[in-house]
Formats: structure tokens, sequence, C-alpha cells
């Protein structure tokens, strides 16, 4: 295994001579310290291990500070990215984490699931001849330095307004809302469906992927800012908006996610052993059945399991399946390129044994009498000419059909808006695929006082994204309470 004492070869090959050429610094970006494969195949522990504070500084030292740095314009929530990353190399790792969260609420989440590579890392321009800085392992490290020595700085809070501002759903938009509005002296209190605060980062994403502990962190900092979390809490059956603003709240902001499965419509979808991802995960990562007997909920035991789908959430779903034992498979239609998922996370599941059936797609689950999954009949294709999505559309070839056998299918081919609070909330407007409509300027919805972000109002997307939604919400909800902009802290 390897650690962050102990560099990869070519991470000390790369620490050698940084200087080349004319006196030019020229610094290789630098690999993260990883588990083996054959290792991390059997364990739920996180697979990165992070960088060492020799390592980021020396990754750090590679920004050259741009004055208009495209990185900045390429995040959601608009990370002053030179400035802490510029602390980092100075070695003021707690300086660098204040950068932070002036900007981000969850640096140490971000810096672990965020899609860098298609967002500020993209922009970076040391990425035009070269690779460009590791902006997301460094906003890791900052965070996880801070963490792990003590650094956290205890929140700062404006004057109580007496304003009372409710949050349902406790995801990434939710927590983002929470801790702007806190900050700015508002009375916060969150209601959350499930018995643990963090949303899709608690029930959605693989402990190996986000150790959950750092997001019960986080959550943590919020009710350190005075937010009132209260779980196993269903607005729209306990209480519905409506109720919330008579029973005195001055504004309500709705985050409740992106949380009702899509299925593949195919023959045989009934049969007992057949999930959808949201499922597989929560019970895997929020209701740890992984650790079955020690937690009560029944174990899922796969022996061969089939993930369909080639986003990020299979990935997640087919990793998980294998280190629960199964042969993990990916059946997904178009090839490899046109895969949505992260290219790290396709490259992690291929190096762990995850097999990939591509260009193929399910057109029947196979059960036995008892209607038991024991295989997934699939369609071999070919792409042809590009659809919507500008990716090629998938064309079946004829007489193909092959069976691949299974006692497990896991369905992840996305998700559609949580439809409970839109159904018991008709002064609400919604979309024909059933998100919240709101003004993009504020997210404010068409009942005054009522704000929404995240998958709720975008469809399924990402946690930066969300935070982006969730930070314009919260200042357009501070003006909308206050008449005016929010303290300078």
């Amino acid at each position: 295994m390897k650690t962050t004492s102990e560099p990869m070869p070519e991470q000390a090959e790369s620490n050698k001579n940084p200087v080349q050429g004319k006196g030019k610094v020229k610094i290789p970006r630098q690999p993260m310290p990883e588990q083996d494969p054959r290792r991390r195949r059997t364990n739920f522990e996180e697979v990165p291990r992070g960088y060492s504070e020799e390592v980021a500084m020396l990754e750090a030292s590679r920004c050259i500070q741009c004055k208009k740095p495209g990185c900045v314009e390429g995040c959601p929530v608009n990370i002053n990215i030179p400035a802490f990353i510029k602390q980092i190399a100075a070695g003021r790792m707690i300086d660098a984490l204040l950068k932070l969260k002036e900007q981000t609420a969850l640096p140490a989440v971000c810096g672990r699931v965020c899609p860098q590579e298609s967002q500020c890392e993209a922009r970076c321009i040391l990425g035009k001849k070269g690779e460009p800085v590791a902006i997301g392992r460094l906003e890791r490290f900052a965070a996880d330095y801070a963490r792990k020595h003590g650094g956290v700085p205890d929140p700062v809070k404006a004057a109580a307004t007496g304003k009372r501002v409710a949050i349902v759903g406790a995801g990434p938009a939710g927590i983002t809302v929470a801790g702007e509005l806190a900050r700015w002296g508002h009375e916060v209190v969150i209601y959350e469906a499930l018995h643990l605060a963090g949303g899709v980062l608690m029930y959605g994403i693989p402990q190996f992927r986000l150790p959950k502990e750092i997001v019960q962190f986080e959550v943590n900092n919020l009710k350190r800012l005075g937010v009132t979390i209260h779980t196993d809490y269903v607005i729209g059956k306990s209480e519905t908006v409506g109720q919330l603003m008579a029973e005195g709240f001055d504004a309500v902001f709705i985050a409740t996610g992106a949380g009702l499965p899509v299925f593949l419509g195919i023959p045989g979808e009934n049969a007992i052993g057949v999930f959808s991802a949201n499922e597989f995960l929560t019970r895997a990562n929020l209701m740890r059945a992984i650790d079955f007997p020690r937690f009560a909920t029944s174990p899922i035991r796969p022996r061969r399991a089939i993930t369909v789908g080639g986003g990020n959430v299979a990935m997640d779903s087919a990793r998980t399946a294998l280190r629960l034992g199964a042969e993990s498979t990916i059946v997904y239609r178009r090839s490899k390129a046109e895969m949505p998922a992260r290219a790290e996370e396709v490259h992690h599941a291929e190096e762990e044994g995850v097999e990939f059936h591509l260009l193929t797609n399910p057109v029947r689950i196979v059960t036995d009498e008892r209607k038991r999954v024991v295989g997934m009949e699939c369609l071999r294709m070919e792409l042809g000419e590009p659809d919507a999505s500008g990716r090629r559309r998938p064309v079946p070839v004829k007489g193909s059909e092959f069976i691949i056998p299974a006692d497990t299918v896991i369905v992840a081919i996305g998700n559609q808006a949580n439809p409970l609070v839109p159904q018991t909330a008709p002064e609400i407007n919604t979309s024909k695929w059933g998100t919240i409509i709101t003004d993009p300027q504020t997210m404010m919805t068409s009942l005054p006082g009522v704000f929404a972000g995240g998958d709720i109002v975008s469809g399924a997307a990402t946690v930066i994204s969300a935070m982006g939604q969730g930070k314009v919400a919260a200042l357009a909800m501070h003006r909308y309470l206050m008449g005016g902009e929010p303290p300078q802290l």
C-alpha cells in the first residue's frame, strides 16, 4: 500500500530536479498516492491517500498566479483559487483553508468528488501546454490538514437578525444555504428526511470515495454556527411548505434533490435481485449494510453483479458490489469515449477488476421459477450519428443477443426530481420533468418567500453545481429578508 510518506516512483523522480532548461522552473504535476488495487478491492478505505505537506507545497508552487485566473471563472462557487494555493506554497495551511471557506462550505468534499478536470482545472493556463495545477487535490489537502491539526477556527457570526429560515433537505445545496444564512445572523432550521444529514454525500457516494466522517465534520460545523437539524422529518408528509410558512418562518429553501430512480422498462425488471442504484448505495453507505451484523440492515451479498450505466453512480455501484465479493460487470450502451463518468473513476474501476461490456444494451432480465435474477439478456450496439446529447447514438446490431449470468442487477441510468414537496405545494410551479422552476437570478420559486436549488431545480448534477445554486439563493434570501447586502465578517 502506498502512503503519503512513501512517494510513488514517478513522484520521487519528479522531486529530484524541478529546475530545467534556462533556469525556468518546470515541475511536473504531482501524482496522488493511492491504495494498491489488489488490496483496496477488498476494503472500503479511501482510495487516494492525499498529499503530504511537502508534496502539496511543491504542487502549489506550480501555480503561476495569473492576473486573470481562468480557474476562478471555471469554479461554480468562484473560489479564489490562486489565493488559497499561494498560502499552501508558503506553508500557511490554515490560511489556505480560511481563504477556501470564504466561498465554499465543503472544501474537503469538493476536493474529493468534484469534476475539477472539466471545471477549474480545465481553465488552468498550464494545461494548454502540459498538465494543469492539481487544484482539487490541493483543496482537499488544505481542508484535511486543518481538520487533522485542529486548525479549523470557531465560526464567526453576525448579530441576530430575528429572521427565521427553514431548509428542506441537508444535502450540498441545503448545507451551503444554511451556513451562509447562519453566518449572517439568521436563525436556520434544517429538516432532513433521512436519519443523518448530508444528503447524497451520505447515501450516494461510497466510503472509499468520500469518508462519512468528513461529511459529518462539516455538518457539525453547521451546528457550531447554531443551525438546528431535525432528522427523520419528511416535509411533504410531516408538514408542508405552506405549514412551515404559517408557523412563522420568514423564508423557506427547498433542497430535496433528485432521488427518484429511473428504470430500464424491460421485462423482468421487478425480479428479486434488481436494485436501483439509489437503494443499493443507500443500504451500503448510509444504512451500513456492509457492516452486518454490527448494523441491523440486511446485507446484500451479490456473487455476480451487473451494473447498467456509464456515469459516476454506475462506477460507485460496480465498485461497491466488487467490495462485497461479487464478480462485478458494467453494461453500457455506448463506447468508453461517451461515458459521462469521470476518467479517474473509470480508471479506478478498471484497476480493481470491474469488467466492462461496452456497446451493450440490456433487453431482458432473465429469472428462474422463483422470480430471482439469473442473468441479463443483452444486445450488441454500434455507434451511429450524434443525438441531442452530442454523443453518437447507439444502434442495435441485429441478431447479436447474448446472456450475461448474474444474481444481482443494479440500474444506474439516472434519477428524476424528488416529487414529494412539489406534490404537496401546488403553488410552486414545476417543469415537465418535475423539477422546480425558479428565477435563475434569485432561485425564488413562484411562491413568494420560497426558494429552491440543487438537483430539485437542475435535475441530477454535481455537488459543486448544487453548492453554486445554494450560494446564489442564500444571497437572494438575505436580500429578501433584510432588503440589503449581507454583513462583511
